[in-house]
């Protein structure tokens, strides 16, 4: 039910402060008409009980839109006007720097309120405002999450939320923190990321879920002032719906000549989509096409591949990284793809360490099987060479292709077994043909993949190095973003297509692919 009078007390509240920056300092806060439906929801909203219905609101906004300021006019009231007696409000981020922001802007707001002004001690040193009348407080917290167990909320403000190195704070400050609070609120406020393995993009998702009935959560309030990925970001109309406060807050010309700038600068581009049209971007320009990728999660049965031939593509990595193995069972007839079963080792010791430090769920791939782990705190080569054995048993491995570099005691020891094993380079000579085949097998989806996570991850994280001659190799951005299936695959798909199985080698056929 819709409780008029609460929603209009909020208002009141944050009608009687005033901005802070800029050409806008001193001005009343009348709230835009985007942020008055935000905050008639969250405060007018109620159960059956006469508490409020949402407990979490995730609001998604590009730059500019006066996001801190509404941030910092919600974190005064929660602690000053929901008439809570010892609320504890926390402001949260990345880091110190980035949480003070919004509570700098709070601190300017209670200077030009009289009335907030004699009741509010602010102890600068600890970043606090102390509310005196109900001995109530507004208090900055940074990522250190190990810090904050034995809180009790009655809100949080987590400012940026696609900046947090990962999960820790969030899952700190949400998880029961608020259990002894009535109606306790996490407000969740931030432009798009980068990252689409962060606890952010976990939040985004869940939005979208939400807003187009995929799920149901009635204490979830989810907001989202962006883009679609598909969507023409050169139209200006596209900027407005994106942008609910353009022409208010944003001048049009500001990001006009942003635009310009992105056009004439490709490094640019993804930036302004992210920042000024909210759109989840790589930070660089990726080489498979995921939409793509993602049409081929065609079902893969492991059972059903038994005794068929296939051919491996081995990447040990380093010791403490990741081992990939990727099998691919060719086609027998012109009706079926080329099928994909990929594995995945890290070492047992430094999984959580892993999570935390490459923001990356391990844990949660582990947990699902998609992921093994090898006892100790580097990759225990002997427990993937026996899984390669059972391997052996079910599946007819012809070959198994691997990288030279590190792998001569494993080549020894699987040779030993019985498998033949075929070194491959990783310079454009050997990687090109067969990583141009990979891309053409997919816009024709003739790979089936299930949707394998780590894969696609891994896919996603490719981008390539082409040299005068055209010819291409894999690359990656960062270390921390990994590639192992993906070369795995492409190693395993050059010694399936060479030798063809029942069909022949496309590379006689036609000879090699040059885009």
């Amino acid at each position: 039910m819709f409780d008029e009078e609460k929603a209009q007390r909020t208002l009141r509240f944050i009608n009687n402060l005033k901005h802070t920056k800029g050409q806008w300092r001193g001005v009343p806060f009348d709230l835009l008409p985007w942020q008055e439906q935000i905050i008639r929801d969250i405060f007018g909203n109620m159960k059956e009980n006469g508490y409020r219905q949402y407990n979490t609101a995730y609001v998604e906004i590009p730059k500019k839109n006066g996001k801190s300021e509404l941030a910092a006019a919600l974190a005064l009231y929660m602690t000053c006007g929901d008439g809570e007696w010892g609320a504890e409000v926390y402001g949260c981020a990345s880091d110190r720097q980035q949480a003070s922001i919004v509570f700098d802007v709070a601190i300017d707001m209670i200077d030009q309120c009289p009335a907030l002004k004699k009741r509010v001690k602010p102890i600068m040193s600890v970043k606090r405002i102390v509310y005196q009348p109900t001995n109530s407080f507004y208090q900055v917290l940074s990522a250190e999450a190990y810090t904050k167990h034995g809180l009790n909320c009655h809100a949080v403000i987590f400012d940026e939320l696609h900046a947090q190195p990962n999960r820790e704070l969030f899952d700190v400050m949400t998880k029961g923190s608020g259990d002894a609070r009535t109606q306790p609120l996490f407000f969740l406020i931030t432009t798009a990321g980068t990252d689409r393995n962060s606890i952010c993009f976990e939040q985004h998702q869940k939005a979208v879920d939400l807003i187009e009935g995929r799920k149901i959560d009635p204490t979830y309030y989810p907001v989202i002032y962006g883009l679609p990925d598909d969507a023409d970001w050169g139209k200006e109309e596209n900027w407005y719906k994106a942008n609910p406060s353009l022409g208010h807050t944003i001048d049009i010309e500001k990001v006009r000549n942003a635009y310009r700038s992105a056009k004439e600068n490709p490094a640019e581009e993804n930036v302004f989509r992210q920042l000024r049209l909210d759109q989840w971007v790589k930070q660089s320009t990726r080489w498979m096409p995921m939409d793509k990728w993602d049409e081929c999660a065609f079902a893969v049965d492991p059972e059903e591949l038994i005794g068929r031939e296939c051919y491996g593509g081995l990447d040990l990595s380093q010791t403490s990284d990741i081992t990939a193995l990727v099998l691919i069972f060719p086609p027998r007839n012109e009706d079926e793809k080329y099928m994909l079963l990929p594995y995945f080792w890290i070492p047992e010791d430094n999984l959580a360490l892993r999570v935390r430090r490459d923001h990356v769920p391990y844990d949660v791939w582990e947990k699902q099987g998609f992921l093994k782990t090898t006892e100790g705190n580097v990759i225990h080569y002997g427990f993937i060479e026996n899984f390669i054995e059972e391997l052996g048993k079910k599946y007819n491995i012809k070959e198994i292709a691997y990288d030279r570099w590190g792998a001569v005691q494993m080549v020894q020891d699987l040779e030993g077994m019985g498998f033949t094993v075929v070194p491959f380079g990783q310079g454009y000579k050997d990687m090109s043909p067969p990583t141009k085949e990979l891309m053409k097998l997919t816009l024709e989806k003739k790979m089936a993949h299930a949707g394998n996570p780590p894969l696609r991850w891994m896919l996603d994280n490719v981008f390539v190095r082409q040299d005068p001659a055209g010819n291409i190799k894999m690359d990656k951005e960062k270390s921390t973003e990994k590639i192992d299936g993906a070369v795995a695959t492409v190693m395993a798909l050059d010694r399936a297509i060479r030798n063809g199985g029942s069909t022949g080698s496309v590379y006689d056929d036609r000879g090699i692919l040059v885009f």
